[in-house]
């Protein structure tokens, strides 16, 4: 009987936790930078790419690609990244002899763009670091997820479980006042005030213009599902529930203005219903999030990343399979069609039997000035790919498939006729 007792407290202690309060104030708007300016330039050149067939004679640009240094583990993964005040790039991963074993550190390594080099790893966390920091029991660590605060600090996001596996996790934080060299003790975000279980996050932070973080969060006890957290200084002073039951966690918010946004996630459907990319979006600054029709986008319950550049365009990376992650592509949409196409397939073993192909997943990305993307991912569980691609390679690619989208509706036209 104390046992159903307890089990009731807990499902109870959890549900409340859960809870949405619609009488807590309306959200400040969120930080929008940068205005449309590339695909003005752009569109003229595809303009004149269909009047003349002829394609313009320019050299094609090419992406850079290396491997963030090896720390000797046997196995990596989750690797995030945030650019430095000096134009230089800082990655995080964790590293072990496996996922969720207690010997697992997160490390770091800064890349400079100038020697296109990445230095030495240093571990930034352990378990035992993380035990005496938080002055409680840690099994195990991982996902790393940096920020930088309104005072210019840099903080990382990390989770820590302390029993069971990551359905039993919470989010922990560190800061750095010196651009990732040396770090704070940890402290805990308390994300629930009850039990405070199955918190975890994967994916990039939004700022708001009071100077708060928007943290998507999400569960995998219980419920998988989405949560977006609002935090100041490493405390949740709110959180909203950004979708629903056991189909979508690891939310990618892309923002469209100081109002709207609107969230892609990774789906962990049941067998029978589409393994394709669940949305949600929000129209008033994060504060309640409705639940919107699929990215018809192929997605074998893996994470997605993606990021907005200067112009409006947006960026995605993800595994464009129903199942397996043997391949992965970059992806590419214009403001203007809104519609999403590859532009580049960075990892592909489709060729290969089912036992030789490898793993490509868990990827990150960011932009240091609005115009170039970094990308980094997890490669067979053994090494962390990084792949860099300018202003110029993106720019390029999109006028290639503005130019192909054209012709294609050029030739419909002309059949119509």
């Amino acid at each position: 009987m104390s046992r159903i007792v307890a089990l009731c407290f807990l499902l109870l202690a959890a549900v409340l936790g859960f809870l949405h309060i619609d009488s807590r104030p309306v959200w400040a708007p969120f930080t929008v930078s940068g205005s449309p300016q590339i695909d003005e330039e752009v569109d003229e050149v595809v303009t004149s790419t269909v009047k003349t067939k002829v394609p313009p004679k320019v050299a094609v640009p090419t992406s850079q690609a290396n491997w963030l240094p090896d720390t000797g583990a046997q196995s990596v993964h989750a690797a995030s990244l945030i650019a430095l005040k000096d134009g230089a790039v800082r990655a995080f991963w964790f590293a072990g002899s496996r996922e969720g074993a207690a010997d697992v550190s997160i490390y770091s390594s800064v890349y400079d763009s100038h020697s296109a080099n990445w230095s030495a790893p240093t571990v930034v966390m352990d378990r035992i670091s993380a035990e005496k920091g938080l002055l409680r029991y840690v099994a195990k660590v991982g996902n790393p997820v940096p920020t930088r605060l309104p005072d210019g600090r840099l903080q990382l996001f990390f989770v820590t479980v302390s029993i069971g596996g990551w359905a039993g996790s919470s989010i922990s934080a560190i800061v750095s006042d010196d651009e990732g060299l040396t770090w704070s003790h940890p402290q805990r975000l308390i994300a629930s005030p009850l039990l405070n279980l199955s918190t975890l996050v994967k994916s990039p932070s939004i700022s708001f213009t009071d100077g708060l973080l928007g943290l998507p969060a999400y569960h995998e006890w219980i419920g998988r599902f989405g949560e977006f957290l609002k935090v100041d200084a490493g405390r949740v002073i709110d959180k909203r529930r950004m979708s629903s039951g056991r189909s979508a966690i690891q939310p990618l918010v892309f923002v469209s203005d100081a109002q709207d946004a609107s969230a892609y996630f990774r789906q962990t459907r049941s067998s029978g219903l589409p393994k394709q990319i669940p949305v949600s979006s929000t129209q008033n600054a994060g504060q309640s999030w409705q639940q919107s029709e699929d990215l018809a986008i192929a997605n074998p319950n893996s994470a997605v990343a993606g990021v907005t550049l200067k112009s409006g365009t947006r960026i995605l990376a993800l595994n464009n399979l129903e199942h397996g992650r043997y391949r992965l592509v970059l992806m590419m949409s214009s403001p203007k069609s809104g519609q999403w196409q590859t532009v580049e397939v960075l990892e592909d073993d489709e060729a290969l039997p089912d036992a030789q192909r490898k793993e490509f997943s868990y990827p990150y990305m960011i932009a240091v000035d609005g115009n170039d993307v970094h990308l980094a991912y997890t490669w067979d569980r053994k090494k962390i790919r990084h792949r860099y691609f300018s202003g110029t390679w993106l720019k390029h690619a999109l006028s290639k498939i503005q130019a192909q989208a054209q012709e294609t509706e050029a030739q419909r036209s002309e059949v119509q006729q």
